[in-house]
């Protein structure tokens, strides 16, 4: 015997109002926050890179006045802040951050972790010996050179600043700009 009993209507619609919000959860999933995180992540390399580059500027700044680049994020602000030629024209110098205008604090941490970016100089030993004109030992000369170069690197992956190393890299994005 065939039974012709008839579904309730209830169960087909809260059926179909599952399977249209398991439709939306799978297009969220799928496609919108994939493009969001893109365009989020897309932001925090921009943002970085212009505040590395700020920190660079900065950088410049502090050997052209000291004749040698620092190591310390601190002594660097410290030094944007109280010299009194880099704060009439820090507008001038510094680029616009992509979350708005420069502020000097802001440029100290990455955006996407809020780490502080690494920042390292350079230390290196020249040995020389010292002979008179008849090839006779005087003495050895040692000369150390702290902060010829550095390296300006960001926490979240974004690139580079600078080279310990190599000369030619020094003030040079790792993203070739």
């Amino acid at each position: 015997m065939i039974s012709t009993r008839k579904e309730p209507t209830y169960i087909h619609v809260i059926l179909l109002l599952i399977a249209a919000g398991l439709i939306y959860l799978l297009i969220q999933v799928a496609i919108v926050e994939p493009s969001n995180i893109m365009e989020l992540e897309k932001y925090y390399k921009a943002e970085s890179r212009q505040r590395m580059i700020n920190i660079k500027e900065a950088e410049v700044l502090y050997k052209n006045k000291f004749g040698k680049f620092t190591g310390s994020l601190d002594s660097l602000f410290n030094f944007i802040n109280n010299d009194p030629s880099v704060r009439e024209k820090k507008d001038s110098i510094f680029v616009n951050l992509k979350s708005g205008s420069f502020v000097l604090d802001s440029i100290r941490f990455s955006p996407k972790s809020h780490s502080q970016y690494l920042l390292q100089i350079d230390t290196s030993t020249s040995i020389d010996t010292v002979v008179n004109q008849r090839g006779k030992f005087l003495r050895v000369d040692t000369t150390v050179v702290i902060g010829a170069r550095y390296l300006l690197e960001c926490p979240d992956g974004y690139g580079s600043i600078g080279d310990l190393k190599n000369d030619l890299k020094i003030n040079v994005p790792s993203w070739g700009q």
